[in-house]
């Protein structure tokens, strides 16, 4: 830990664990939080929450640089977004390895996701100059009618722990290239990461003689989140976690007239169908499935695989499961590492349960490892005969339900009646079928892929779901416009002063 800190440049984890404008700010009324290392359930520090006294300094201090920040040309705040892109290439390394410490995740998923910040970064810089509006032709005669873009003013940033620095960049890159300042609350599981990346961009801050551009609140969701979700002076609140806490986020932020973003739950699927390439298929599969041991909101957790071609695939699937090495995330070689807690191992087990109950068998897994560690699991088919409740339902941990269709239209039904949204895949050589799937009849998602799976969505596109996914977008595209306020403008620059639809006032 201690390397991985002095790599980062970081001399110590301030016991003062909230950075706003005017630095790193020591409560001694802060409560501790601990951060405990996944693999080995041991503690790896401990850090000081926000208080009530913290959080009012914070926002207020945010809402002031907004002031300034917004009046900066655009190019010149993608300059800042720019420098802390080239920051993160220099230390992509230590920071990477620390998300796997405090996450989980193994290590090549780390440096994946700094390279995921760096990424958007660089996307950011280029849409800082080209923030467009539309102008568009007036019925009256001298006139001009077009349309801008205004930053929103301080936004809230709530995240979750499968992507502890990656969600935070997609939302604060773009948003501060809008003008917008930006006040964090990340999952109480990785404050130490958060950590890292405050003390990373206060010295880019710092370097451009700005401030109070990026704020870190470190805090329970009951107390600092649920705060920001009411706070009137946070004008949109982008919320990364499950459709429960979903649910009570945008009715807190409705209920002040307020904007929500939405990333929430995914249970998402890959129709495989009789003319698939299986090789590619399974390889896919497992990566959707495996990856981050099943804890991301983009993993695959359904396969509905044609009758013809389930054996082979099932048979496929368990040898390739054979083989997924489990164990420290920090080793080479290991694909697979720890759940995040202790919560999330049993959760596993209860849903394993009720999917038994409901018919389904277990083909492969379905154990917990004691001999690497209280978190750590075995990655788990089960043959489920139908869809069950629990079918329906998000379980964050590597299991996978394998259901068999007999044609096309029964496979999109099987697939769309989930209640979440989020990242579907087909896996098909017939044309006809692959645009069936992206069709107005196909894939309700918000994300849909021919032969790719449901997870790893790049940068240039915009992310997010539709249904209980919650409707939000992050990332790329147009998705900058939701950290604006539009605008549309009429100049008249003529000497009369004629009405819309032709209507006469007086002489």
């Amino acid at each position: 830990m201690k390397s991985l800190l002095e790599k980062l440049g970081i001399k110590e984890i301030n016991p003062g664990a909230c950075s706003g404008p005017d630095g790193w700010i020591k409560d001694p009324q802060g409560e501790a939080l601990v951060s405990y290392n996944p693999t080995t359930g041991e503690p790896i520090a401990k850090v000081i929450q926000a208080t009530d006294k913290n959080y009012e300094l914070i926002v207020s201090q945010a809402m002031e640089a907004f002031k300034t920040w917004r009046m900066i040309p655009a190019p010149k705040r993608g300059l800042v977004i720019r420098d802390f892109a080239q920051a993160l290439r220099e230390v992509k390394e230590p920071l990477g390895e620390l998300v796997t410490l405090e996450m989980g995740k193994i290590r090549v998923e780390g440096l994946g996701e700094v390279q995921e910040m760096i990424d958007i970064c660089d996307f950011a810089v280029g849409l800082s100059r080209q923030l467009y509006g539309l102008t568009m032709h007036s019925e009256r005669p001298g006139h001009r009618m077009y349309e801008q873009w205004h930053p929103l003013g301080p936004i809230g940033v709530i995240t979750a722990f499968n992507f502890p620095v990656a969600v935070w960049s997609w939302n604060a890159a773009i948003a501060s290239v809008c003008g917008d300042t930006v006040l964090w609350k990340p999952s109480s599981e990785t404050p130490l990461t958060a950590v890292a990346v405050q003390h990373i961009v206060n010295r880019i801050m710092a370097d451009h003689g700005i401030k109070g551009i990026f704020n870190l609140l470190i805090g329970s969701g009951s107390v600092i989140g649920s705060k920001m979700i009411g706070d009137r002076r946070l004008p949109l609140i982008s919320f990364t976690g499950s459709t429960q806490m979903g649910r009570k986020v945008a009715e807190g932020v409705a209920r002040r007239l307020g904007r929500a973003i939405l990333e929430l739950g995914g249970n998402n699927a890959i129709i495989v169908a009789e003319d698939a390439d299986l090789e590619m298929a399974v390889r896919s599969i497992l990566f959707g499935a495996v990856g981050t041991a099943g804890q991301r909101c983009t993993s695959t957790r359904r396969i509905i695989m044609h009758r013809s071609i389930s054996k082979e695939l099932t048979e496929r699937l368990r040898q390739a499961y054979a083989q997924v090495r489990i164990g420290n995330p920090m080793e080479d070689g290991i694909l697979m590492g720890p759940l995040v807690t202790k919560g999330a191992v049993d959760e596993m087990m209860a849903a394993l349960e009720k999917a038994k109950e409901d018919g389904g068998e277990i083909i492969f897994g379905g154990n917990r490892i004691p001999s690497l560690g209280e978190r750590f699991v075995e990655p788990t088919l089960v043959k489920m005969k139908v869809q069950s409740e629990i079918v329906h339902q998000e379980t964050f941990a590597p299991i996978l339900y394998l259901i068999e269709y007999e044609d096309l239209e029964e496979a999109i039904r099987i697939h769309n009646e989930v209640p979440q949204g989020l990242s579907s895949a087909i896996f098909t050589l017939n044309l006809r079928t692959a645009e069936r799937f992206l069709s107005h009849e196909g894939s309700d998602c918000g994300i849909a892929n021919v032969n790719i799976g449901t997870s790893g969505a790049e940068i240039g596109g915009a992310f997010g779901g539709e249904k209980e996914t919650g409707g939000g977008r992050e990332s790329g595209s147009d998705a900058w416009k939701g950290y604006m306020r539009r605008q549309t403008n009429t100049i008249n620059w003529s000497t009369e002063l004629p009405l819309a639809q032709g209507i006469k006032f007086g002489d």
